[in-house]
């Protein structure tokens, strides 16, 4: 039984799959549920430290507040309430920091399906998340 659930979410279809599977289980448990989306700040680490940088963070600041919104509205709709969290950093220690802070006992991410290859060259936080969680991890296909 999971009585906690944290959704991982990035406005991608993935992303949409998997926050429906998230109220679907919340639903079944009467569990409670946080959908969370991270801000990549490692993508700005070789930009040079001028106001492009907080310009491009802006954009994807309100590129999450977007997508937490439409989960939001998506948990509403089946009658589940969603703790919305924005965070800044690596998205697979986010994710994880976050499920200890909030002590869920399920991980809800969703997956891209990237070839082997693809996950090796740019990183996979499905993978990381299920390597590093110490609870359930349900990954979503797309």
């Amino acid at each position: 039984m999971f009585t906690n659930i944290l959704v991982a979410i990035d406005g991608s279809k993935a992303s949409d799959q998997a926050i429906e599977r998230a109220v679907d289980e919340a639903k079944v448990w009467n569990a409670r549920l946080h959908a969370v989306y991270v801000v990549e700040t490692g993508l700005f680490s070789s930009l040079p430290s001028d106001n492009t940088v907080e310009i491009m963070y802006r954009v994807l600041e309100n590129e999450g507040n977007s997508v937490l919104d439409k989960a939001k509205k998506t948990a509403a709709k089946s009658g589940v309430a969603l703790m919305t969290h924005m965070k800044q950093g690596h998205a697979g220690t986010e994710i994880i920091t976050l499920a200890k802070k909030e002590k869920v006992d399920l991980i809800v991410s969703g997956s891209h399906g990237k070839s082997k290859t693809d996950s090796i060259l740019l990183g996979s936080v499905s993978t990381y998340i299920t390597t590093h969680s110490t609870v359930t991890t349900m990954v979503v296909r797309s």
